[in-house]
């Protein structure tokens, strides 16, 4: 019994990967550490297009490890927290882009989105102005979102459960995507 307890640890020892010819068929490649890195917010932007929200977080973080939280990760770190419906998280994170700069865009875009989401029209409006100010215009999915709120406002309330609410979603430099939820 004992020798075929031994035997069998040896012929298991044999089969183990020693480093010879098939270690680096097996293997997977080297890392190449000299090899820039992918932008983690790039690789954010396609994790959050391809709905992995969670995952593109990560890649935010990773991000904001590299180059710190900036307004572009801060904002970044907001869109995926709105689309996973964390929108007290969100506009912490909105308000801190906008404390780093008050004219960027996606951040008061978004800002004004949670804003709407939580009730508070009169409020989200101001911060679609100024994300509107800001992007002088250029935009059709900003303007769209004012004149919702606007319209809102003069209603009275946001209280329409069958209106689909939206969320504006930063794609790249200057990109902007509109996205709806039923």
């Amino acid at each position: 019994m004992r020798i075929a307890a031994i035997s069998l640890v040896l012929l298991l020892a044999a089969c183990g990967n020693t480093g010879g010819p098939l270690a680096d068929a097996q293997s997977p490649p080297p890392v190449d550490r000299d090899a820039d890195a992918v932008d983690g917010l790039i690789v954010g932007h396609r994790l959050m297009a391809a709905g992995e929200y969670e995952l593109a977080r990560k890649a935010y973080l990773r991000s904001a490890i590299e180059v710190g939280m900036t307004v572009d990760v801060l904002s970044a770190l907001g869109s995926t927290d709105l689309r996973m419906g964390r929108l007290g998280q969100a506009e912490g994170l909105f308000r801190r882009a906008i404390k780093q700069d008050p004219t960027f865009v996606p951040a008061l875009n978004n800002l004004g989105v949670v804003l709407m989401e939580t009730d508070r029209v009169a409020e989200a409006s101001r911060v679609f102005r100024a994300a509107f100010a800001a992007d002088s215009g250029q935009s059709d999915d900003i303007r769209a979102n004012l004149v919702r709120a606007l319209a809102l406002l003069e209603e009275g309330a946001y209280t329409d459960p069958d209106k689909p609410s939206f969320a504006l979603v930063r794609r790249g430099n200057g990109d902007y995507l509109l996205l709806g939820r039923d």
